[in-house]
């Protein structure tokens, strides 16, 4: 500091700047003043509001208006989430499905996950076995032997072979544009892989469904891609998850299904007239397996008096697929299958057991929406189609009408 009366040089002090921890290259480095110009930022922790200058207030804004626009957009995004949930549903139940199926009979398709972009063969299998809890003649002798029959196992264990046939074949060619349905009468004459020539539907009882698809693809000279096998019980569930299904008889039809309602071993009594019939799972189960019927009380002719044969019967059975297609894809339908979407979705799947899982199983379902409703096609059902008796009473379909069917099949 200066004395007293000496003058102070004219200018700013000099300062000398230093560090507080000197560095190996400090000396190297000009030090600089330029940042203590600058405007001092928040130290951490301190809340960077107090530091920032508050706006002045300005006029409130005015009340967000409720607008039918908007209220439909939100309408629509959770009509599309409910859409989205019971797909998903449906899917992962039918993934479930699909791990039930039996490895042999998955080594033996021939099929890809991509079904909607092209058509693909489905063997779809009706067992004749029932629960053992079931009052019905030729139920399975444990619950053990009615999912090896479910899940298309080679019997094994304390079920003997040769019990449990396939009560329906049918072939359905899915995808591409194309959902064409051929039923194969259970009869026929064919050959069985490992056993002798007999009735098709034994393939079932020696070897399960793999038996069943080898027997099928040599009998009309085609590849299976996917199966699917379906019993009594998970017939009837598919129905009344859908809510029942129509048909149109061109006759009334009277039936007593294993002694009628009355018998006491859990039969049904069928009363069809003729026309549309709205059925549920129990009476369109009763009406596809309907092979004699009786004659009605009333006036007017049944089909008793026409001659019901196992021809009638296969169609029978494809108007019961046609009717669950028809409940699933009619306009008038919408509202119901919207609000039921997703228990629709999980418990459809679980009526059968089938190798088309997440993936595949939603594309069947969009393909057949997709691909309109032919008409009912049954091997061999054409009068003049030179079908005869096979031995055991079996059905000799020849090889011409097989080349013919499948050939509607596969190409339309």
């Amino acid at each position: 500091m200066a004395d007293k009366g000496e003058q102070q040089p004219p200018g700013p002090p000099e300062y000398k700047v230093h560090r507080s921890r000197r560095g190996l290259l400090s000396r190297l480095r000009t030090p600089d003043l330029s940042r203590l110009r600058e405007r001092p930022q928040p130290a951490p922790g301190r809340r960077w509001w107090r530091w920032r200058k508050r706006p002045e207030p300005g006029p409130l804004a005015p009340p967000r208006r409720w607008s039918p626009r908007g209220a439909l957009k939100w309408v629509g995004l959770a009509a599309l989430a409910w859409i989205l949930l019971s797909f998903l549903a449906f899917a992962v139940s039918a993934q479930i499905q699909s791990f039930k199926l039996s490895g042999e009979a998955k080594s033996a398709l021939h099929g890809n996950p991509l079904l909607l972009p092209k058509a693909q063969t489905i063997l779809v299998i009706g067992t004749d076995a029932r629960p053992p809890d079931t009052k019905e003649p030729g139920a399975a002798p444990s619950q053990e032997c009615f999912e090896q029959q479910a899940h298309g196992d080679v019997p094994h264990g304390e079920c003997s072979v040769g019990q449990f046939r396939a009560d329906t074949l049918m072939l359905i060619r899915a995808g591409g544009g194309a959902f064409r349905k051929l039923s194969i009468p259970r009869d026929s004459y064919a050959e069985i892989p490992g056993q002798a020539p007999t009735k098709i539907n034994a393939a079932y009882a020696f070897g399960g469904a793999k038996a069943q698809i080898e027997a099928v693809e040599g009998f009309l000279g085609l590849q299976i891609d996917h199966v699917a096998i379906i019993d009594f019980t998970g017939f009837e569930d598919l129905i009344d998850a859908v809510g029942g299904v129509e048909v149109d008889l061109p006759h009334k039809l009277c039936a007593d299904i294993s002694g009628g309602a009355g018998g006491g071993q859990g039969g049904v009594t069928l009363r069809l007239h003729r026309g549309e019939n709205t059925l549920d799972g129990q009476k369109a189960l009763a009406y596809s397996r309907v092979r004699e019927p009786s004659e009605c009380p009333g006036p007017g002719k049944s089909a008793f008096s026409f001659g019901y044969t196992d021809f009638d019967r296969e169609k029978a059975q494809q108007a019961v697929i046609a009717g669950i297609k028809g409940r699933l894809t009619d306009p008038l339908r919408i509202p119901y299958n919207f609000v039921k979407g997703p228990i629709i979705g999980w418990d459809a799947p679980k009526a059968f057991v089938s190798d088309m899982g997440f993936l595949t199983m939603p594309q069947l379902v969009l393909a057949a929406g997709i691909g309109g409703s032919g008409p009912a096609d049954v091997l061999c059902a054409a009068p003049d189609a030179g079908c005869g008796l096979g031995p055991e009473t079996s059905v000799e379909v020849p090889e011409s009408v097989r080349r013919r069917a499948v050939d509607r099949l596969l190409n339309g």
